[in-house]
């Protein structure tokens, strides 16, 4: 384990011991700023000696290795969690702007002058994958003197990976090409058969279901699928929209992943122009050639270009969460038409959400409050620490923040 240490003047310096660390700040020749990672600052002048520290980031659309190290040690090494709720977010913010428009507004003209995107406009789930990159490179720049960084970036032919004999012209064309719309080639692809009960229940009407929600699905031929009349009323009757299973994987994050690499690539060497860029073949190749376990932090390792270097016994986990809900009402409405409220008071017993705690001597978020004064307590990966813990029994350790970090 290491502690981070940061000069008088807020930049960083070498990591020392946490033996060292207690000295000093038991001599009152440093101050604790930060938590976790556990970050020092200096109250006298130092030499700033410093060593090259290279920076491995393993991109990704949902986690995010790294790993900052020397030759010969691994200085910082963990996983980032991405928010993958942005689009269902906004799919529900949409529905109740049409759904107020539709009663306070008989008529709304329609408006296309304020339709234009700006250059280089990314939807907004993409665009806070790009921009938490962006914050967790510049938050490890905070804390360690990195010299040199490498992005592993990707990029994936989604038409090779559906029709791995498509060439030339087929890319042009597409395998929708010749049909009317989608339902039609979604029917002549199931082969105008039920593919629940295989055309067994005998019925000739033929419905197109939406395998996942069209709210946060869409309507693309992979998440539509035909069944019968028949099942297709069973399955909504019922409950059973989980049974039915994806003809094919989907293709979201390997097109989320193409799109992304050059916005993080130049949006970070704008700010550190000393960044390289790195491939997956590279990285697989070094792992294995160093006999190295797979995982998210292995691999940022290997992309720092020091595979062998000794690991620190502490490995970090973060998690980016969202700061405010400004919902006013819940989605779902109750009997009578009635929409109950959606706000909840700032501060329940002096605890916000997401803020973390100590209970019984461990570290813990608060995941749900009650105005009771009982909260729901979790780790940063879901691990139930107590469903109903009591605040008098709860000591605060830091305030909640966009970005959540534990030790592991």
């Amino acid at each position: 384990m290491f502690v981070y240490t940061i000069n008088q003047h807020g930049e960083p310096l070498m990591p020392c011991s946490p033996r060292k660390a207690r000295i000093l700040l038991k001599e009152k020749k440093a101050k604790v700023v930060k938590q976790t990672p556990f970050t020092i600052q200096l109250l006298y002048g130092s030499s700033g000696y410093k060593q090259p520290i290279s920076l491995g980031v393993d991109a990704g659309t949902k986690h995010i290795g790294i790993s900052a190290t020397t030759e010969a040690n691994v200085l910082l090494e963990g996983e980032v969690q991405l928010r993958t709720d942005i689009q269902e977010l906004l799919a529900t913010r949409l529905q109740f702007r049409r759904s107020r428009r539709s009663r306070t507004t008989r008529y709304r003209k329609p408006r296309f002058l304020n339709r234009k995107r700006d250059k280089g406009w990314l939807a907004p789930s993409v665009q806070n994958k790009v921009d938490s990159h962006i914050k967790m490179v510049h938050q490890l720049h905070s804390i360690l003197p990195i010299t040199a960084i490498t992005v592993e970036v990707a990029q994936f032919d989604t038409q090779l990976l559906q029709n791995p004999l498509i060439e030339g012209e087929g890319y042009q064309h597409g395998v929708q090409m010749g049909f009317w719309n989608v339902r039609e080639y979604v029917l002549y692809r199931d082969n105008h058969t039920c593919q629940r009960c295989k055309g067994k229940k005998k019925d000739p009407i033929l419905n197109v279901h939406h395998i996942e929600s069209r709210k946060t699905g869409g309507d693309s031929p992979s998440n539509l699928i035909t069944l019968c009349e028949t099942c297709h009323d069973e399955i909504h009757g019922k409950g059973l929209e989980h049974t039915i299973t994806p003809l094919r994987k989907s293709l979201r994050d390997a097109s989320h992943m193409t799109v992304m690499r050059w916005f993080i690539y130049e949006a970070l060497k704008k700010i550190y122009p000393h960044i390289h860029l790195t491939y997956g073949y590279i990285t697989k190749n070094t792992r294995i050639g160093n006999g190295l376990v797979k995982s998210h932090g292995v691999d940022a390792r290997c992309i720092s270009g020091n595979p062998l270097a000794t690991p620190t016994d502490s490995i970090y986990l973060w998690k980016f969460v969202r700061k405010n809900n400004r919902q006013l009402h819940k989605a779902t409405i109750s009997k009578g038409g009635k929409r109950k409220s959606n706000k909840a008071v700032r501060l329940v017993k002096g605890y916000k959400l997401f803020d973390k705690v100590t209970y019984k001597g461990q570290d813990c978020f608060v995941f749900g409050r009650r105005s009771s004064g009982y909260f729901d307590l979790r780790l940063l990966d879901g691990t139930k620490i107590h469903a109903s813990a009591s605040y008098k029994k709860l000591t605060l350790k830091e305030c909640a923040s966009t970005l959540l970090c534990e030790r592991r």
